[in-house]
């Protein structure tokens, strides 16, 4: 590709691409294309004047030589750009605009006073039926203040002013629905399935798949905290499924043979054989666009207190109106009142500060759910953390493995690695990790796996059962034994590790010891949480009480609990409810979904198992724990702009009422402050609320 450097200073490149027009696809290939490179940071496409803005931190010469290298054809057959990009939605909008804003300027500059009087007439008859629509319905809404606003200018032979108002009006409209579906478009790539691979039966063997390569009539199997990748019909087994996020259901469904499943739902409890019907992706994001749309949740409390307050000061408008007239008889001076009132700005501000705030957050690799989740971690003074996943890193490691009974080191790994692979959760990714280090292959040799949540998994292999899980699961649920002559080596476990106990027909065989490592940041964010006003940062774990109490002493934990079960974690919530508190939960497991659920606003770690993704309200990046210091800070600036939208609104708006009554404001002048200021605050709540 051809391209001219326009100007470059550390770090930073732009380039102008030489070709005279560059399409929505090209600009979306070249971004995304780049995007994937080692060492760059960022990439900015502006396909109307075919500039792209590079930020790196590779040689400035592998920069160049990745801009010469590119083709579109490359990297269209990479196939790096995903379905949904925004950039034709963001497109569609900013025309959309353009032409209003072109139109008006027309009007004034161009167009007769009787034509366009004729035009204001015939575009208030949208307004005016809104009104009487809504009054026919016995209510009193921000559409009859809208209607007899325009009516009355128009009355008085002010369609200027009419004309304003209904434009300034459409704008607002126009800006609204664009974030809305802006930040519904972003919110829903990122619920994307993030699903690689899944298990193919192939000639009755469990084959690991790539998920792009399934084609419909494969049968797929799916267990316990999986997510189903793609729709289908169950073949054989049994299952209960979260599909809160298709069907909005808040109950698990029981799934046989001859029931569908769909793509993007959660498998709490079972196993089944599904045949595939549908393609990768195939519907997948119309569905969550739909249910984000359709869900309440994406309501804030904040908006529907600005919505209900917006409706309740109409009637308040309109006596003003009548009584201002009434006292002075000036038809001028109470139409000024009725020029201006607080419920346009409430209506529109409020809601694209949410939004626009929910936007934000995606840019930080953080999904948010709905609105009101936004204002719980605001107002949360308790955050409860799990700790293996969440404190620690998403990707321990195996240390050693300590063989029992005779058994041999890497045959017991290799047993271990066929059952754990199953699971999505770290410690489990960790064992499979160090088997393929070790190049141990493990072919299926087991029969159907039971996972017991919290606990550990069972199975039968060679006709005997294995279990492989914690202390409590091996020795105090499943009673199993050590030989004698094992005590003292089994008493000599280092402490700092956390063990898996493997045991065979009901004996210790071995013990896997896993480094479980801190974050490096988490105690910086921990510190900087009670900075921002987290009162009770409590850690709960089912490590053994001197391994918890070593981690919350090294973290500046202010309470913690060890050995906790998953039902700990949901009564633990609940009861700091009943206490009048407010509490986040994070974590990235199965057994932290019970807590996730309960809490004001569960955050849920984006690479732990998909149950948790599934029922949490947030998911953050699993690269560092400082998104949880971003997220703090975005919700607590969102509150703090909601307040100052509130104050802004009703201090602004009354001055031009006094203002107007006292007949220093002309109506036309009211109108114009009134619905500038509307346009201004609802474009200034869809800035960004903290900086980069």
């Amino acid at each position: 590709m051809k391209a001219k450097i326009l100007h470059e200073s550390a770090g930073r490149i732009r380039v102008r691409v030489q070709q005279k027009h560059m399409t929505l696809e090209q600009a979306d290939l070249l971004e995304y294309y780049f995007r994937k490179q080692d060492g760059i940071k960022d990439v900015q496409v502006f396909d109307r004047t075919c500039d792209v803005i590079v930020r790196y931190t590779c040689a400035r010469c592998e920069v160049i030589a990745a801009l010469g290298a590119f083709s579109y054809a490359k990297a269209k057959a990479l196939d790096v750009v995903p379905d949904h990009t925004g950039r034709a939605l963001s497109r569609e909008y900013e025309d959309k605009i353009a032409a209003s804003v072109l139109r008006r300027i027309l009007c004034k500059t161009v167009v007769p006073a009787p034509m366009r009087a004729a035009i204001a007439l015939i575009k208030s008859v949208k307004y005016i039926r809104h009104g009487i629509s809504s009054l026919a319905q016995g209510k009193l809404e921000v559409s009859v203040l809208d209607a007899t606003a325009i009516t009355v200018s128009m009355l008085r032979g002010d369609f200027d002013t009419a004309s304003s108002v209904m434009f300034l009006l459409g704008i607002g409209e126009t800006l609204e629905e664009w974030t809305h579906k802006k930040s519904v478009d972003d919110l829903a790539r990122t619920m994307s399935l993030h699903v690689d691979k899944v298990w193919c039966l192939v000639d009755g063997q469990e084959v690991l798949t790539p998920v792009n390569e399934v084609q419909v009539g494969d049968e797929i199997v799916v267990r316990t905290s999986n997510m189903i990748p793609l729709d289908g019909k169950v073949v054989s087994g049994e299952m209960t499924v979260n599909q809160a996020s298709i069907t909005g259901e808040s109950l698990p469904v029981r799934k046989d043979a001859g029931t569908y499943v769909y793509a993007g739902t959660v498998v709490e409890e079972g196993t089944c054989v599904v045949r595939v019907d549908k393609n990768s992706g195939s519907g997948r994001y119309d569905r969550i666009v739909k249910m984000i749309e359709e869900s309440e949740k994406l309501k804030s409390m904040s908006e529907d207190k600005a919505s209900h307050l917006a409706d309740k000061l109409v009637p308040y408008s309109l006596g003003g109106t009548a009584l201002v007239y009434m006292l002075t008889g000036n038809a001028t001076r109470a139409l000024s009142v009725l020029m201006v009132d607080f419920s346009c700005a409430l209506k529109l501000a409020m809601p694209l500060s949410v939004l626009s705030a929910m936007r934000e957050s995606s840019t930080h690799h953080i999904s948010v759910k709905g609105g009101r989740f936004l204002e719980a971690v605001s107002a949360a003074d308790t955050i409860v953390l799990d700790k293996t996943g969440t404190l620690t890193h998403a990707s321990p490691k195996v240390a050693k493995i300590i063989p029992f009974g005779g058994n041999n080191e890497n045959e017991m790994l290799r047993l271990a690695a066929c059952l754990e692979e199953h699971y999505p959760h770290s410690m489990a990714k960790a064992v499979v990790q160090e088997a393929a280090k070790r190049d141990l292959k493990h072919e299926e040799c087991h029969s159907e796996i039971e996972y017991v949540v919290a606990h550990g998994i069972s199975s039968m292999v060679d006709k005997q059962r294995v279990l492989i899980g914690s202390y409590h699961f091996i020795f105090e649920d499943e009673k199993c034994t050590l030989r004698e002559e094992d005590k003292a080596l089994f008493d000599s476990i280092p402490e700092e590790y956390s063990p898996l106990y493997l045991a065979i027909s009901g004996e210790l065989a071995a013990v896997i010891c896993v480094e479980d490592p801190l974050r490096e940041e988490a105690a910086d964010v921990i510190d900087q949480l009670h900075a921002l006003g987290i009162q009770n940062v409590v850690m709960m774990t089912g490590d053994n009480s001197k391994t918890a109490n070593a981690v919350a002493a090294k973290l500046g934990i202010d309470t913690y609990y060890a050995e906790v079960l998953p039902e700990h974690k949901a009564e633990f919530v609940k009861a700091e409810h009943e206490a009048g508190r407010t509490v986040i939960m994070v974590g990235d497991g199965v057994n932290d979904s019970p807590a996730l659920s309960e809490s004001d606003a569960g955050i849920a770690i984006s690479d732990g198992a998909a149950i948790a993704r599934e029922i949490a309200d947030i998911t953050i990046s699993a690269d560092d724990l400082y998104t949880l210091v971003t997220l703090k800070k975005i919700s607590d600036a969102l509150m703090q702009r909601i307040d100052r939208n509130y104050r802004f609104i009703i201090g602004f708006n009354l001055g031009l009422i006094l203002l107007g009554v006292a007949g220093v404001l002309q109506p036309a002048t009211s109108a114009m402050l009134h619905n500038l200021s509307t346009l201004g605050i609802s474009l200034d709540s869809m800035t960004n609320l903290i900086s980069e």
